[in-house]
């Protein structure tokens, strides 16, 4: 029988796994307050009672060390209340923007997708290009604080690894409009081609160099790119736009990746993908996630189109798992052939929302372990 190492690159490099691996998605906050009120333990493991209840074996206890890189600012702006409003709170978060929030939340949860939390810009710290050579400095590739100290150390024990590690990165669309906004951003394309150049150039030398400090040490499974540059139905960027300013960076880090034998490049958007996949693969990613149902995302038509040229994690509709019964049942049965033509881990399409419910997250969670080979079919 496989490890968990194993099926996860035997899946997404379209081999022959024993069983795909078993990843129905995780709820935020709101979701496990409900499933708790609904039945599920205060103490217990959301995970572990899934398993338990759909006749899985417990997950491992055992310690499943990995490693990191700490790819942002250093040091961060302060995390702080401007100015309280009678239903929302003016705060500062870590990256230094300004920003509106419900004061159903607090700055923490900028900071972590503890949940879904709806925010209004009302300042980006990037504005100006004195403003971006002073961001410059905040990012040093060379600080010790960006890679575990005790990584020469963790090495050996990593080696023998029979789970996957890996590492993430913002991509230069993501950071970008972390440091402009989005609206920001997206003017600075036309009104400063040369500024956006200079940003990526920066952040492609940056990130390369703590990928090369990182894989000389300890070689990983899969780098993961967080983007979001999509919308419902189109892109923010186009794909011509997308190859000239963000490839270079894209494809850097590929060739950094090949050379030390790194097998997963993944990609990770929300939005309709569909035209800018094939920019993805011509930069050298070979996996994509979340495939977002309600965007328009169909992972048969994409199969059919880019064949194995790339693979898939997530494409579950959670609209599909909140309806339940008949509906969920017809979604998961749309998905089946996608999962048997490999080179998919099948999940929920992003963070699951408080409308699915415990009782349809073990429906779901029950044909998900048999369409991916844990339980008889």
């Amino acid at each position: 029988m496989m490890n968990d190492r194993e099926r996860y690159l035997e899946t997404l490099l379209f081999g022959s796994p024993d069983r795909i691996p078993f990843s129905p998605g995780g709820p935020r906050e709101s979701t496990l307050r409900a499933w708790r009120a609904q039945g599920l333990p205060e103490d217990v493991s959301w995970y572990a009672r899934v398993r338990e209840l759909i006749g899985l074996e417990p997950p491992s206890s055992k310690p499943r060390p990995g490693v990191w890189l700490r790819h942002t600012m250093i040091p961060e702006f302060e995390e702080k209340v401007i100015e309280e409003r009678e239903d929302s709170l003016i705060v500062q978060d870590w990256k230094g923007n300004i920003c509106e929030i419900s004061r159903d939340f607090d700055v923490s949860y900028l900071r972590y997708a503890k949940d879904f939390v709806t925010r209004r810009w009302i300042r980006c710290p990037v504005e100006s290009r004195a403003d971006w050579e002073a961001m410059k400095r905040r990012y040093d590739a060379e600080d010790p604080a960006r890679l575990p100290a005790d990584l020469e150390q963790l090495a050996p024990t990593l080696a023998e690894r029979d789970y996957p590690i890996g590492v993430a990165l913002h991509g230069p669309f993501w950071q970008m409009r972390e440091w402009l906004g989005f609206e920001g951003l997206c003017i600075l394309f036309k009104d400063d081609p040369d500024l956006v150049r200079d940003m990526v150039s920066f952040w492609t030398a940056y990130c390369s160099r703590l990928l090369e400090r990182l894989l000389a040490v300890v070689p990983v499974d899969y780098v993961h790119v967080s983007e979001d540059m999509a919308y419902k139905v189109k892109p923010m960027v186009g794909p011509d736009m997308a190859r000239e300013y963000l490839s270079p960076c894209w494809s850097q880090w590929s060739d950094i990746l090949r050379s030390y034998d790194v097998p997963i490049y993944d990609m990770d958007s929300d939005g309709f993908v569909g035209d800018l996949i094939p920019v993805w693969i011509e930069a050298g990613f070979n996996v994509c996630d979340p495939m977002e149902v309600a965007a328009g995302n169909d992972l048969s038509v994409f199969r059919s189109e880019f064949g194995q040229k790339i693979a898939f994690i997530g494409g579950v509709d959670k609209r599909a798992m909140a309806a339940g019964g008949a509906i969920l049942e017809a979604e998961m049965a749309r998905l089946e052939p996608v999962v048997r033509s490999g080179g998919y881990i099948p999940g929920c399409d992003h963070g699951i929302p408080s409308d699915v419910s415990w009782s349809n997250m073990l429906a779901y969670s029950d044909i998900l372990a048999r369409m991916t080979g844990w339980k008889d079919a």
